[in-house]
C-alpha cells in the first residue's frame, strides 16, 4: 500500500495533521536503546544470541515514534505547539514473518505533542472510528491508563513490578485465566487468591474494578478514562465500539496515560484476524530521551499491512482502489493504434490514468485483461470510428455503450 493510497483512505489531513517524513538510517544512540527492548521481549532461547551479536553504527528505522520526538527536539523553535502530524513510511523489525507479523511493514502514525489535553486522545479516536468506517470494517477500540495499572500494582505491594504485572495480565485471551493467575503468584508469591478476584469478574466493567482499589494514581487513571469516555459518548456520534479493557497493556516502557488498541470486532464479520490493527496512548517525556523533557504529547499509529490483509480476508477493498487504470483502448492493429496513441495521451495529461493495449491480441484476451485489471471504461476505435471521428466507450460497470465524439471524450469520463 503507497503512502498516497493510506492518506487517501484514511483523510487524515482533515484532522488538521502536517505531513512529516524521516530518513531510514536511525543512529546507534538509537538503535541500543531499541535493542535493549527487544532483549527484554525476546523469547528465552534468543536472549543468548542477542547478547552476542554485534551492534552495528546504524540500524534500520525501529518505528516512526523515536524519529518524531527527535524532530520535535531539533525543530522546537521552528514548530507550533502543539504540533500535529501524520508520517507514512516502512519500519523494520527483527520479526518471525507470520501472518500478521512482517519484518518490513507500514506505519501511519498520526501524534499531537505540546498539549496535555484528553480532547487529543478523543479527537484520535473520532479518526480511527472515521478511517474503519470509510473501509467499511467493524472494529473494537480497547481503552486503557497506565495509572490505573500502576494503582493495580500499588494495591498489590509491588509498585516496582507493575509492567511484569501488566503483561501477564494481557495474556488472559491468549493462555487463560488460569495460567494468568498462576504466572502471577509466581511474580508475587506472598499474594492470595483474594488479591485477584478482579480478573475473574468482567475485565470491562470499570465501576466493579472501582470497588478494589483506592490508591489516588489508580483514581486519577480512572478520572481521565471515564472523561475521554464521556466526551466520546456525548460529542460524536461514534459508529465502533468502544469499551474499557483492564488488560490492555501496551507501550507500557514509555506510555503514561491512555493505552489505546484496536481490534476486528469479530462478532460483526467473518474475520479470523485476531492481531491489532492500531494502537497508540499517551507519553508525557517521550522527548526526554533527545534532551527537552515534559513535553507532553499523545499518538496512535494504523498498521497498513495488517489492515490490508484483513480487507483482503473480508474482501472489501473498494474496486476503485484496486484499479490502476480508469481507460484502456483495445488494439484492434497497428494503423488503429496510431490512431489511439494521441487519444490516450490527452486523457493522460487531463489526469485519467489510460492505457492501450500493447498487442492486437484476440478480442477475449484484450477484454479479460480489462476486466482483471478492474478497468472503468473499454474505449474501442476501429476503422468505422477513425471514419466518424468517435470512441465507442464501454462502461464496464453497467455495460453500456456510447459513440462520443473523439474531442469530447475526457467530459465524459471525468
Amino acid at each position: 500500500i503507497t503512502g498516497e493510497l493510506m492518506k487517501d483512505l484514511y483523510k487524515i489531513d482533515e484532522f488538521g495533521l502536517k505531513r512529516k517524513s524521516d530518513g531510514t538510517i536511525e543512529s546507534k544512540y538509537t538503535a541500543e536503546e531499541l535493542i535493549e527492548r527487544v532483549k527484554e521481549y525476546a523469547p528465552k532461547y534468543a536472549r543468548e544470541y542477542i547478547k552476542d551479536v554485534f551492534v552495528t553504527e546504524k540500524a534500520l528505522r525501529y518505528d516512526l515514534t523515536v524519529p518524531f520526538a527527535r524532530y520535535v527536539v531539533q525543530h522546537q523553535n521552528d514548530i507550533t505547539f502543539p504540533f500535529k502530524r501524520y508520517q507514512i513510511q516502512p519500519v523494520w523489525r527483527a520479526d518471525r514473518p507470520q501472518k500478521g507479523r512482517y519484518r518490513e511493514f507500514y506505519q501511519c502514525d498520526a501524534d499531537v505533542v505540546g498539549s496535555n489535553s484528553l480532547l487529543n486522545e478523543v479527537e484520535l479516536i473520532q479518526m480511527i472510528d472515521e478511517v474503519f468506517t470509510k473501509l467499511g470494517m467493524p472494529v473494537i477500540v480497547k481503552i486503557n491508563n497506565r495509572k490505573i495499572l500502576q494503582g493495580i500494582a500499588e494495591s498489590l505491594g509491588a509498585p516496582d513490578k507493575m509492567v511484569e504485572l501488566a503483561i501477564e495480565i494481557d495474556k488472559i485471551d491468549k493462555i487463560g485465566l488460569q495460567a494468568v493467575l498462576n504466572n502471577l503468584r509466581t511474580i508475587l508469591p506472598q499474594s492470595t487468591e483474594a488479591d485477584f478476584a478482579f480478573l475473574g469478574k468482567d475485565v470491562k466493567d470499570l465501576d466493579s474494578l472501582k470497588m478494589h482499589f483506592t490508591s489516588e494514581i489508580f483514581k486519577k487513571g480512572v478520572e481521565e478514562l471515564e472523561q475521554i469516555r464521556n466526551v466520546v459518548k456525548a460529542s460524536f456520534n461514534i459508529g465502533s465500539k468502544v469499551e474499557f479493557d483492564v488488560t490492555l497493556a501496551r507501550g507500557l516502557n514509555y506510555y503514561t496515560g491512555t493505552i489505546i488498541e484496536v481490534k476486528v470486532d469479530r462478532e460483526k464479520c467473518k474475520s479470523e484476524f485476531t492481531n491489532s490493527i492500531c494502537g497508540g496512548g499517551r507519553y508525557d517525556d517521550l522527548t526526554g530521551i533527545f534532551g527537552l523533557p515534559n513535553i507532553s504529547g499523545v499518538g496512535i499509529s494504523f498498521g497498513a499491512d495488517r489492515i490490508y490483509d484483513v480487507i483482503e480476508e473480508l474482501r472489501i477493498f473498494p474496486a476503485d482502489v484496486t484499479s490502476s487504470t480508469k481507460v484502456m483502448f483495445v488494439n484492434f492493429g497497428e494503423k488503429e493504434a496510431m490512431h489511439c496513441l494521441p487519444l490516450v495521451a490527452e486523457l493522460r495529461k487531463a489526469g485519467i490514468s489510460t492505457e492501450l493495449f500493447p498487442d492486437a491480441a484476440k478480442f477475449k484476451k484484450q477484454m479479460g485483461y480489462a476486466d482483471n485489471k478492474k478497468v472503468a471504461y473499454v474505449a474501442f476505435v476501429g476503422t468505422d470510428e477513425m471514419n466518424k471521428g468517435v470512441v465507442k466507450l464501454r462502461n464496464m460497470s453497467t455495460g453500456e455503450e456510447k459513440e462520443i465524439p473523439s474531442a469530447q471524450l475526457i467530459q465524459h469520463i471525468v
